[in-house]
């Protein structure tokens, strides 16, 4: 196995950032810097420091341009789980995030970090997220549960997963270990908190059945810190409202809940002059702020979101420091324009240490696949 080639200016230039925050002196950057040239000459590959690697993780998140919750950097707990080799181990690693980053509601940001990518492939989590629901494809083209998650639900079905068909199904975790075929494990039911949505004012919206998971742990994204990528890194911190609200439920290619709740309000959907739409939308998330506070569980609204990015913004000017922004991707999908943020211009450029978005893994993959399962949290073959 090959290692991969590492650029060693971008070793430089994070060992660099490394050693000015952390008040390193220069000759400490310098002997350093040393070992590394030394190590990446022997075998092409450097071993970073737990401590590399723990700031590494959140200026990776500092950098991220999608990121409206970027105050919060500092505090991102990191679990440095580079020594697992096996699915097996990895799975229960996983399940451990779960618990540890939802806290009982009380969410903690985390990111949990696997061994680093090779020449030849890295560790792979196949879900975009750990925690999502199945999308059941029906023969009239109508789908029961997430549109956006039929095409992993057929694979885990391929793999021997059988889901209930319902609206909520979480989906089984698939891992693909170097040189391995894909190995598929179903979550234990009771690490999964879910808030069922309700609304203070309409009790009919309790009728719909909607629920959501507390925790959005995006799992498929690659992290790069000082020239070493690390393909399996799973991350969270917590949702915002619109996130579920707007885009989970809103969406027409997603849940598509508008039509169903507008009519459910009254409202005159034949006519876009009601503003049907909007209103629906605005229901849909004071029911799911009201929901989550019931459950304890944290969130934050848009507003309150777009508030911490500007004192972000602020922050990092008095470090001085650039706060890099994608603008379509931070600002809010629900009245952007009543935001602060919306009215901020950003500079849209990638800075590393940062997460890299990487194509579904199963499109070129064409193993022979292995299934495990897990029952009570044990893991069977």
């Amino acid at each position: 196995m090959k290692p991969q080639n590492i650029n060693l200016q971008e070793v430089t230039d994070y060992l660099t950032l490394f050693a000015r925050e952390q008040n390193l002196s220069a000759e400490d950057l310098k002997q350093r810097l040393e070992r590394i040239y030394v190590e990446c000459e022997q075998t092409g590959i450097y071993w970073q420091t737990t401590t590399e690697l723990n700031y590494g993780a959140k200026v990776a998140w500092r950098n991220s341009v999608n990121c409206i919750g970027r105050i919060s950097w500092q505090s991102l707990t990191v679990r440095d789980l580079r020594h697992l080799t096996t699915a097996v181990d990895i799975f229960a690693a996983l399940v451990e995030h779960i618990e540890v980053a939802t806290n009982r509601g009380k969410i903690r940001p985390t990111i949990s970090i696997f061994a680093p990518q090779t020449a030849e492939e890295g560790i792979r989590i196949w879900n975009s997220q750990l925690i999502r629901y199945a999308g059941y494809r029906q023969p009239d083209g109508r789908v029961i549960g997430d549109p956006d998650r039929v095409e992993l639900t057929k694979i885990c079905q391929s793999m021997g997963w059988k889901g209930a068909g319902t609206s909520f199904d979480i989906l089984p975790v698939i891992i693909k270990m170097p040189n391995q075929p894909p190995e598929m494990f179903d979550l234990p039911k009771e690490i999964i908190m879910e808030v069922p949505i309700t609304h203070p004012n309409y009790p009919w919206l309790a009728d719909l059945g909607l629920k959501w998971h507390a925790l959005p742990v995006a799992s498929d994204w690659r992290l790069e810190i000082g020239g070493i990528s690390y393909p399996a890194a799973p991350f969270n911190g917590w949702y915002m409202s619109a996130e579920i609200g707007a885009r989970n439920f809103g969406d027409a290619h997603r849940y598509n809940m508008l039509p169903i709740v507008a009519k459910k309000m009254g409202l005159n959907t034949s006519s876009k002059l009601s503003l049907w739409k909007d209103r629906a939308l605005v229901e849909l998330n004071v029911a799911v702020l009201h929901s989550f506070a019931e459950c304890g569980v944290k969130i934050v609204d848009h507003h309150t979101a777009s508030k911490q990015f500007m004192q972000h913004w602020k922050q990092e000017a008095a470090a001085n420091r650039m706060v890099p922004a994608d603008w379509g991707m931070t600002i809010p999908p629900i009245s952007p324009s009543t935001t602060e943020v919306f009215h901020q211009p950003m500079e849209n450029v990638c800075l590393k240490p940062n997460l890299f978005f990487q194509s579904a893994a199963w499109h070129r993959e064409n193993d022979v696949v292995q299934t495990r399962v897990t029952v009570g949290g044990k893991i069977t073959c």
